[in-house]
């Protein structure tokens, strides 16, 4: 294949015990913890989980220190699961079917330009300035599912911190739509493949982040995620 330009670098994310995941699409899924929804001025009885999408390129490796983003006042962290598909699927109807799919698991931070999203909300716009812009989707080492197996983290808690303060923590099982769940209903509306992320939506606890800011997120036995905002 002769291209007429250069093509972009394949993004990818670092893989415990070594390796690179290629990444090939990120999903994400809204409204996904009912505090969550609550401190975002909604019915968790009434309002589903939502979904939208990041660009593959806006990875970024544990250890990153990355820039405050343009165009916003109000640049918030979101901590989450992360999934990472192995393997085709569309249509699924089984756990079993799903869990099939998996590759392993990571901590990730969806990184929001809240008053961007709360203007497209009150428009009845898309969510992609808001979400999808550089740098948007930190993501730890992914750890393979055979070395932590999804029943490991029946118990596990979700933390975020900034500068060494805890912001978030809450246990994964508060999850409105479980991991089985959401790739279920993803692949009803998508086909997905190897390559694909999921991030699996945030507790309560959102807030800002200014520049110089540090964040850890943390997970079970999970790599922690690590990264920082640039100065200046």
């Amino acid at each position: 294949m002769s291209f007429v330009i250069p093509p972009p670098p394949q993004s990818a994310v670092g893989v415990l015990g070594g390796g690179e995941f290629p990444v090939r699409r990120i999903f994400c899924i809204g409204r996904n913890y009912a505090d969550h929804v609550k401190e975002m001025g909604g019915d968790p009885k009434s309002d589903p989980p939502v979904f939208f999408t990041k660009p593959a390129d806006a990875v970024v490796a544990t250890g990153s220190v990355i820039p405050f983003p343009q165009s916003t006042s109000n640049f918030h962290y979101e901590a989450e699961l992360v999934i990472a598909l192995k393997a085709s699927g569309r249509d699924l109807k089984t756990r079993h079917e799903a869990g099939a799919l998996i590759f392993g698991h990571a901590c990730g931070c969806d990184l929001t330009r809240r008053d961007l999203q709360a203007a497209a909300k009150r428009a009845g716009a898309p969510w992609d300035a808001a979400k999808a812009f550089d740098f948007s989707a930190p993501v730890g080492l992914i750890a393979r599912i055979e070395d932590f197996p999804a029943d490991l983290f029946d118990d596990a808690r979700l933390s975020l911190a900034v500068n060494g303060i805890e912001k978030q923590n809450a246990p994964l099982r508060s999850m409105i739509w479980t991991v089985p769940e959401i790739i279920i209903a993803l692949s009803g509306l998508f086909t997905l493949k190897a390559g694909d992320l999921i991030f699996t939506g945030t507790p309560e606890g959102v807030g800002p982040l200014s520049r110089g800011d540090r964040v850890e997120v943390s997970i079970g036995p999970l790599p922690p995620l690590e990264f920082a905002i640039e100065e200046e």
